[in-house]
């Protein structure tokens, strides 16, 4: 057939050459069928609900083993899928269709399942965006077992192999075995997937996002699989395959010389201190953090609490997981962000109004201001984790001064509840403000004065400040961190940090690209909080590069009056310092 190449998304890093497995999951179809009588929707929906009821036995007999094979670490997740399984939108919407629409079990569940795509397709932000996905891998499960198909378990191999699949579950991904499976390559998904970071955590080498490689590959086949750039290429000739033997040898080494850096401070040979961190979504991804050479937690998203579930998160449950991950990442500090999305995109009871605008709409800190109890609850099981660790608190979507004043006060409101029961927390917490919103880097001097941190999502703040939407694939292209306006936000951002002595940090894609780590460095950033995989990646252009030379470099890339021009400064400093580092990326 001759050699075939398939472009997707770098999901988890490494380089691997092997045969083909071809897990034959496609997608379960259900075909249109006749409507059914009174007496039958009430069989089926019988019929659905043990099929729910098989789901959560076989999750829990994974649970189980993954549990007895991988410790408590991984079980999170495993236990999201098995919430699904209650899911209000998802178990009683199938019953509801089943019952007013007449349909088969199957035809119920599909059309529920997209419905709730739909909402989730809306979202702006790509990790709530994925959520989908955990929705349909469980529906998955209960379609199989309502169609009376296998769930096939890669536990079962026998051979090393590259696993292609249209969609992996968490759960499939914790059953592989590592010494058989040598990567894994999927129609779908992303690197904000739940399958994606247990990958990363695993250290399987995967892409996602292929769309259609499943139709194209055969058991057997030689496959060359790229996880650092999402690329995969079935039957490669000679020349292909020597190029990628060279490159895995070269990338292995390279990964040896970063994991030389782990154990070492992110300082510049001059002696400047840059705090490297993480962004995670789960407890889990904290022992990972570590494991790559990082100090702390820069962003711990809380959504999952509220995600796919039939009731608000309790103050206890907020605690718990908060308390987790703060006590799993001491002695390094943990800054948790406030709830980042709107009432309608979690599935709140009350709060299902669509909005024609959701990205410029009722969410993030301006929906917690209107929902006082969903917002104190969450802060109050913020402040009783600071009892347990370092805590600081990030507030999401800040416009100006008058809500950074407004959630002050309501910070003061339940401290004086938690004095008063005699609950202990941390008195010095620091507050942060999130600047994505252009106007929030207009005023940041005013912030300043009533910040104790500035926290700068670029991926929000870049497409705002631009008007581009990175997912619509016809201006992706414009979205541009070098542009000027983006980087004179950001040095305006930076200039009032100093002047009013307060932290400044980045938490956004742009924090962890080795190509502006020394630019971000000259800028001022003390603080770079990341994909936990991209650590070592920036820890090695921190500690070759002193502080004079990235505050030059970043004086001559502001003063380029174009982001080609700016790219190419950037570019060429780096090809200069690192031709190892740029090679790879």
């Amino acid at each position: 057939m001759g050699e075939t190449i398939f472009n997707g998304i770098g999901a988890s890093p490494g380089i691997v050459i092997g045969r083909a497995y071809l897990l034959d999951r496609r997608k379960v179809v259900v075909a249109e069928q006749p409507r059914v009588s009174d007496a039958t929707a009430k069989d089926e929906v019988a019929r659905f609900k043990r099929a729910i009821e098989s789901a959560r036995l076989q999750l829990d007999d994974v649970r189980k083993r993954v549990t007895k094979d991988l410790g408590k670490a991984h079980r999170h997740i495993l236990d999201t899928h098995i919430m699904l399984l209650e899911d209000k939108m998802l178990v009683e919407g199938t019953i509801k269709r089943i019952r007013e629409e007449k349909l088969r079990a199957e035809a119920g569940l599909a059309e529920t399942v997209a419905a709730i795509g739909l909402k989730f397709d809306a979202m702006e932000d790509e990790y709530l965006r994925e959520r989908k996905h955990d929705v349909e891998q469980v529906a998955e499960r209960v379609l199989r077992n309502l169609m009376g198909r296998k769930q096939e378990s890669l536990a079962d191999i026998r051979e090393e192999a590259i696993i292609i699949a249209h969609d992996l579950a968490p759960s499939d991904t914790l059953l592989m075995r590592k010494e058989k499976v040598l990567g894994f390559a999927t129609d779908v998904g992303s690197r904000t997937s739940h399958t994606a970071i247990v990958a990363r955590s695993l250290g399987i080498p995967a892409a996602a996002g292929l769309e259609k490689i499943t139709a194209s590959v055969r058991t057997g086949d030689v496959v060359i699989l790229d996880g650092n750039h999402g690329t995969v290429i079935v039957d490669p000739d000679e020349e292909t395959f020597l190029d990628y033997l060279r490159r895995k040898q070269r990338y292995k080494y390279f990964e040896q010389e970063l994991d030389k850096l782990k154990d070492l401070p992110a300082e510049t040979p001059d002696g400047h201190r840059i705090h490297l961190q993480g962004n995670i979504e789960l407890p889990e991804e904290v022992a990972t953090v570590a494991k790559h050479g990082g100090t702390g937690i820069g962003l711990y998203r809380t959504e999952f609490l509220f995600l796919n579930r039939q009731h608000l998160p309790t103050e206890e449950q907020h605690y718990v997981a908060y308390r987790d991950v703060v006590e799993r990442s001491a002695p390094h500090e943990v800054v948790i962000r406030t709830l980042d999305v709107g009432g309608d995109k979690v599935g709140l009871p009350g709060h299902g109004e669509q909005e024609p605008n959701p990205a410029l709409g009722l969410r993030a800190i301006r929906f917690c201001l209107q929902n006082r109890d969903i917002f104190r609850t969450q802060l109050r099981g913020i402040f009783r984790a600071s009892a347990h660790g370092k805590v600081k608190i990030l507030y999401p979507m800040i416009s100006g001064l008058t809500e950074l004043q407004e959630i002050k006060r309501v910070m003061g409101e339940v401290r004086a509840e938690l004095r008063a029961e005699g609950v202990p927390f941390d008195e010095r917490i620091e507050i942060g403000v999130m600047i994505e919103i252009p106007s929030a880097a207009m005023t940041a001097d005013l912030l300043a004065k009533e910040a104790d941190f500035f926290s700068i999502g670029t991926n929000d703040l870049i497409q705002y400040t631009l008007a581009i939407d990175r997912t619509n694939e016809h201006v992706a292209f414009m979205y541009e961190p070098l542009e000027p306006a983006v980087l004179r936000l950001l040095q305006r951002v930076s200039h009032a940090a100093h002047e009013g002595r307060i932290g400044l940090a980045m938490c956004g894609e742009m924090a962890g690209d080795p190509l502006y780590a020394a630019i971000l460095m000259g800028l001022g950033f003390q603080y770079l909080s990341m994909n936990v995989a991209a650590i070592p990646w920036v820890k090695k252009v921190v500690r070759s590069v002193r502080m004079q030379d990235a505050v030059e470099l970043a004086d001559l890339v502001m003063r380029q009056p174009t982001a080609a021009l700016a790219r190419q400064a950037a570019e060429s400093f780096m090809h200069q310092r690192f031709p190892d580092l740029m090679a790879e990326m």
